[in-house]
């Protein structure tokens, strides 16, 4: 790496020490979902020296992305997302190795995903039914050992909130308040399949109402930056803790 290089990770050396920044330059992430939790978590991540980054969406940038998402601007929209994003991480890291994939994860995807290769899955996604299914999918491998691959990590709902106080970590299954997350334990227990072990997860437990009614076409809940960005570098938070321990 170039003395440019090294300058960028420079005062996250002088907190993490040499050796931690080792570790975090070799594990291998990667983020389900780059939208308003995702690409923030994308950006912390790079910027705190992960340099082996998998980014996963399917959708291009919209107009009503703008307010939220970290790519997302009046010169990004039409663009790919995951290619946006990757743009953007490369301007902070030109040597990091940045994999765009602009595709969906479900039921026909998963295998190709290869999850057990990555230290850390990220999921922020959207849909009930994928989020489910990586849930459960992710759960089922094992970060033992000296490899630890598979730690994984998920962000409940962040739509519908403002209060950034309200926003914390627990593990799933002792989330509150969160709509989310209660049909996801509904689900699980309609179709008799649980995670295999407990897992970490982001969330708020407040609550607002739409102040406006939803577009028929854009279906999403009122949704606003600074809690989209605390959801993802929380997420980050958590990869970095882990990474950096003995």
């Amino acid at each position: 790496m170039s003395i440019e290089g090294q300058a960028i990770f420079r005062r996250a050396e002088l907190l993490l020490g040499d050796e931690a920044m080792g570790r975090i330059a070799q594990k291998r992430v990667i983020i389900f979902g780059v939208g308003g939790v995702g690409s923030w978590c994308a950006e912390s991540l790079v910027r705190s020296g992960i340099s082996r980054l998998t980014i996963v969406d399917s959708d291009r940038v919209a107009v009503t992305n703008i307010n939220r998402q970290l790519m997302a601007t009046t010169k990004t929209v039409g663009q790919v997302k995951v290619e946006a994003l990757k743009e953007r991480l490369l301007a902070i890291n030109p040597s990091a190795e940045i994999t765009a994939l602009q595709q969906i994860f479900n039921a026909e995807t998963a295998e190709s995903f290869q999850l057990g290769t990555y230290d850390y899955i990220i999921d922020a996604i959207d849909s009930l039914k994928d989020k489910a299914l990586l849930i459960l999918l992710a759960t089922s491998l094992s970060p033992q050992g000296e490899s630890r691959r598979g730690a994984f990590f998920s962000s409940m709902g962040a739509a519908l909130k403002l209060d950034p106080t309200r926003i914390k970590i627990t593990e799933f299954w002792k989330v509150q308040g969160d709509p989310l997350a209660r049909a996801l334990r509904k689900r699980f227990k309609r179709d008799g399949q649980y995670p295999k072990r407990k897992f970490q997860c982001v969330y708020s437990d407040e609550l607002l109402e739409n102040k406006m009614p939803i577009d028929p076409n854009d279906r999403g809940n009122g949704t606003i930056a600074h809690i989209t960005a605390i959801f993802g570098f929380m997420l980050a938070g958590l990869v970095l803790q882990d990474a950096v321990a003995p």
